[in-house]
């Protein structure tokens, strides 16, 4: 055991010694001659700090913008800025739009604020829909009957109001514009299911009664059954929303046409948020309809990728299911879900392909996939849970997505910090929260630091941008069995794990969680001697959550491991693959993966194994993400995050103390600790961090209200508390950067290194 932690050790030092993690990676506009009045914020060498602008009629009236870009350049640290492009009257396609656009990016530039504007389709469904009438996605309602032998049957389908941040107060909604009767299929039911043979289509016998865009409605007539089964009918109906088509052919080169237009214009990049189909709530799960996305393309790429099967006689199937037919089902839900992912993943990658190819290969793409934020069915019907797919260039999420998620985006995308974007009443926690899990906060809108400690809280962290070079160490991932968790027609539908990973974070043993088709494409991946990484972190135990469903690839991954380097766990059975059929998958996967239906014997084990490999545990997830300040309507979700107190080890080896409990600014961090077998006693405020050598000598330093801090022969002694950090470059040299306006330069930190970079401390505009 003792090699085991030794090659451990060897491969972090080994790790340390490159620059693996992205730090920034946008380009600058800022004058150089007049970079003095930038200090308050952080250059583009390291990760920005973001914030959002929504904009309104008063940005396009003469010089309207300027007021906000002084603001975010004299009273912010923000390098930054989204402008959230959505307007009841405007789309991003008019010129007039992309003319203010233009005026306030070069007068932010002159100030030293960056955009990076969002210019998404779905601002433009208007110029959309002109353009491509008959490329607008459509809603297919399901509705079952049940059917009379003496009488016809009147069905009422209506059309649903389909509406989210895009389309939120005066803007016009997802609106429904027109209904249409698809077809009617007529079968019997015994108490087993629905005789498979006794299906027949009635749509050409049925009467419609009236087609509009608020409801269909149609005449069923009698139908005789026969051998004392019922009968019953399923009618589906199509309505055509204001929203581009997902599966239209003509999507990508509308949205490339968006990004060209504004290629004029000096952008750090663009943004896409919450991509993917209109939103779907959980009321409407209960409405008593099967709902699903459609149209003509999405039947044809159904068709293509199912070698010829009917869509919408699948639909049938995979909603109410027949006899004889759970393995086809349990298939078809697979095919389409899995098409579904594939297909809002490609127009992801095609958007950011398109954003570096018009504004140069630094321009950032950002802003998060994420919509309901947390990994559940009204995801899955969102975008095919396609978090880990949808490409950025730093780990993005918002309000309430679990950790577990955060930091595994960070491994998937290398970045060296994840953002989080928030913007409710509990935010002073968030921000101490986030910075003891490797993340930050991106300010939705940018004016939320209007409190001086708010303000001040955020001057601290930021000061951590400046030596994070890797995520937040996670020694375990939870991979979670995706076409399982998304297969209503199996029997662990809409579970992903959570539990356990909830109770790993819990313990002070931070996890990702990750879903299997990082396996399929390539993603996740084995070393030569067997380990599980993931970008560059490495596991020391990997639980596979529910397999059911897998393919071939699964399995083949984890007769690679070596169970010594990575410890492997199974939880939940395997007895079909993709495509329904029956297997002995557990059979399929190696002898010394240890198997369990229980959650908290794995849990066990896990720990076990942690401590028989010395990995040491950091300060336990207290803190409760859930609904108290978003009063989203039926999410009834919660998970574990970092509370705002106490110590995380990035994979790199730093090592960070956060105290921000009892003052918003920050408290007071008095610790003396241990990295690896070497002493290190320090006193700070807010946020302290360390990284050291093989050899215990000091090579990182950040910490706000600095006062003292000893490590082996190192040693600063302050007389004033000070917000700095200090680290050695490529070259070896020492760095720093000091927040202070008024402040010298302590003649003790002179001492270390003539090198210093003054930054400004702001404050916002009340004060």
């Amino acid at each position: 055991m003792k090699r085991i932690f030794n090659i451990y050790i060897i491969a972090f030092f080994i790790f340390c010694s490159f620059p693996c993690y992205s730090q920034a990676l946008y380009p600058s506009y800022a004058d150089s001659t007049k970079i003095v009045e930038f200090s308050n914020r952080l250059s583009n060498e390291y990760m920005p700090v973001i914030g959002v602008w929504m904009w309104g009629e008063k940005e396009f009236q003469n010089d309207g913008y300027k007021r906000m870009i002084d603001q975010a350049c004299e009273h912010s640290p923000f390098n930054l800025l989204i402008p959230f492009l959505r307007f009841p009257d405007k789309e991003v396609v008019n010129e007039k739009v992309h003319d203010q656009v233009k005026l306030a990016a070069i007068y932010s530039n002159s100030k030293g604020v960056q955009l990076v504007p969002d210019l998404d389709v779905r601002s433009a469904r208007r110029a959309f829909q002109k353009a491509y009438p008959d490329e607008l996605q459509q809603m297919l309602r399901i509705k079952e009957v049940s059917l009379s032998a003496l009488k016809a049957v009147d069905v009422i389908v209506p059309s649903i109001d389909l509406n989210d941040h895009y389309s939120g107060g005066t803007i016009t909604h997802h609106i429904s514009l027109k209904g249409s009767l698809l077809r009617v299929y007529a079968y019997y039911r015994t108490p087993e299911g629905i005789n498979s043979k006794s299906v027949k289509d009635i749509t050409k016998n049925c009467r419609l009664i009236f087609s509009t865009k608020d409801s269909v409605k149609v005449e069923i007539p009698s139908q005789i059954s026969g051998n004392n089964e019922k009968s019953y009918a399923c009618v589906m109906v199509s309505f055509t929303h204001l929203y581009p088509d997902i599966f239209g052919s003509h999507l990508m080169d509308f949205q490339k046409k968006i990004i060209k237009q504004y290629g004029d214009i000096p952008l750090a990049g663009v943004c896409k948020d919450e991509w993917g189909y209109p939103p779907y709530y959980p009321r409407f799960f209960k409405s008593g309809f099967y709902d699903y996305w459609y149209s003509p393309y999405h039947a044809k790429a159904y068709a293509q990728k199912t070698s010829g099967r009917d869509f919408l006689s699948d639909c049938m199937l995979m909603s109410l299911g027949m006899n004889g037919k759970d393995a086809e089902r349990q298939m078809a839900v697979n095919q389409l879900n899995e098409m579904t992912r594939d297909r809002n993943k490609a127009l992801e990658e095609d958007f950011y392909n398109t954003v570096k190819k018009v504004f140069g290969p630094n321009a950032a793409v950002t802003v998060h996939s994420t919509w309901w934020p947390f990994p559940d069915k009204c995801e899955y019907k969102k975008n095919g849970l396609d978090w880990w797919v949808s490409k950025r260039d730093w780990a993005q999420t918002d309000e309430v997505v679990p950790f577990a998620v955060r930091t595994a985006l960070c491994k998937k995308w290398g970045s060296s910090i994840w953002y989080n974007m928030y913007y409710k009443e509990d935010l002073a926690s968030q921000i101490w929260s986030s910075a003891l899990a490797g993340g930050r906060i991106d300010y939705l809108e940018f004016t939320s630091l209007s409190s001086s400690e708010i303000m001040q809280a955020e001057n601290r962290v930021r000061l951590l941008n400046y030596i994070s070079k890797s995520p937040l160490n996670c020694p375990v991932a939870v991979i979670f069995g995706q076409a399982n968790a998304m297969n209503w027609a199996g029997n662990d539908f809409d579970n992903v794990g959570m539990e356990l990973v909830d109770s790993l974070w819990h313990k002070g043993y931070p996890t990702d969680l990750i879903p299997t088709t990082e396996i399929e494409n390539g993603s996740l991946h084995v070393d030569s001697v067997g380990s599980v990484w993931y970008g560059k972190q490495r596991y020391a135990a990997v639980v596979l959550y529910h397999p059911q469903f897998e393919k071939q690839t699964t399995a083949d991954f984890f007769k690679k491991v070596n169970f010594n380097n990575t410890a492997l766990f199974n939880i939940g059975e395997w007895t079909r693959d993709f495509n329904g059929r029956a297997i002995k998958g557990t059979k399929l996967l190696p002898e010394t993966m240890s198997a369990s239906t229980s959650i908290q014997d794995v849990f066990i084990k896990v720990l076990d194994t942690l401590n028989q490999k010395s990995i040491l545990s950091q300060t336990p997830a207290t803190g409760v993400l859930d609904n108290r300040f978003f009063k989203l309507r039926d999410f009834n979700h919660s998970s574990y995050m970092p509370a705002t107190k106490g110590f995380c080890r990035l994979i790199d080896g730093t090592v960070i103390h956060i105290s921000g409990t009892d003052k918003v600014s920050g408290d007071t961090i008095r610790e003396s600790f241990k990295i690896n077998d070497f002493d290190v006693t320090l006193d700070a405020i807010g946020v302290a961090a360390t990284r050291l050598d093989e050899n215990g000598n000091l090579i990182a330093l950040a910490a706000g209200g600095l006062k003292y801090i000893k490590s082996g022969d190192f040693e600063i002694k302050l007389n004033n508390r000070i917000d700095m950090a200090l680290w050695k470059d490529f070259k070896g040299k020492w760095k720093g950067v000091v927040q202070s306006e008024n402040q010298d330069i302590p003649k003790e930190l002179l001492l270390i290194t003539k090198d210093w970079i003054r930054l400004n401390n702001p404050t916002p505009v009340n004060k």
